[in-house]
């Protein structure tokens, strides 16, 4: 399996980083701005979908308590969950589908800026058309070394990761929020509880991971993430737009 993970997503993603080397203007830093780009450009659909889904479930969340607080009976409950999603057109599972399909690529682009050796090149995973630069820049825009650690760059990472955990975690439009949507007391799940401790968490591990390894990783994190927030609020205006 990681055999073929390697040859279908690994290896591709790496012989475009070292193409995009090959291009005299570009650094390692600006390589990896634009990889990252290019990856969630290609994943968009796929986030899009995520994301309407995330925001869909948000607006019914009323709705879904009340159904849970009617149906003690949880087989019943269970039933009449799915004929709500049914009715609404809401599929709760295309988010998981989502990030279970991206996780690969995800891993293979971290892996790539974590163990790439650059500016070494793996000769072994370059295709036959892929040349290897005559020498490969780790400053990035003559400011940061991406091989060494940045403090800079991972706490921009972290800061990022929590902004973009933080407008996850929000509706469309608070405005049009219907007043049943009001969870009860004490009825607060156990995702939810989850997901507000990953948006405090989660930010502190990009920070240290960043910083412990080398600043390309932050870069790639920091890029990765301001593009997940741009796409979302782009998203979520587009639905508020025709709601």
């Amino acid at each position: 399996m990681i055999a073929f993970f390697k040859t279908i997503i690994y290896t591709p993603l790496y012989n475009i980083l070292i193409l995009l080397l090959n291009i005299s203007w570009v650094d390692a830093g600006i390589a990896t701005v634009i990889l990252t780009l290019l990856v969630k450009l290609v994943l968009y659909p796929l986030s899009k979908k995520a994301t309407v889904t995330q925001a869909r479930m948000k607006e019914k969340e009323g709705e879904l308590n009340a159904i849970k607080d009617k149906y003690k009976d949880k087989q019943e409950q269970a039933v009449k969950t799915m004929e709500f999603y049914r009715v609404n057109k809401i599929n709760p599972f295309s988010s998981i589908l989502t990030v279970l399909i991206q996780i690969p690529i995800i891993f293979s682009l971290y892996y790539i800026f974590f163990q790439s050796g650059l500016p070494s090149i793996h000769t072994d995973l370059l295709y036959s058309f892929v040349k290897v630069p005559e020498s490969v820049s780790m400053i990035f825009l003559g400011m940061f070394d991406v091989s060494q650690k940045s403090v800079v760059l991972a706490l921009l990472a972290a800061a990022t990761s929590f902004w973009q955990m933080h407008l996850a975690s929000k509706d469309i439009d608070n405005k049009n929020k219907p007043a049943t949507a009001v969870t009860p007391v004490g009825k607060e799940d156990f995702a939810k509880m989850m997901t507000k401790q990953m948006k405090y968490t989660m930010p502190l591990v990009v920070f240290f991971i960043s910083w412990k390894i080398a600043s390309i990783v932050a870069l790639y994190w920091l890029v990765s993430n301001l593009a997940g927030i741009a796409q979302d609020v782009y998203v979520r205006r587009q639905m508020a737009k025709v709601s």
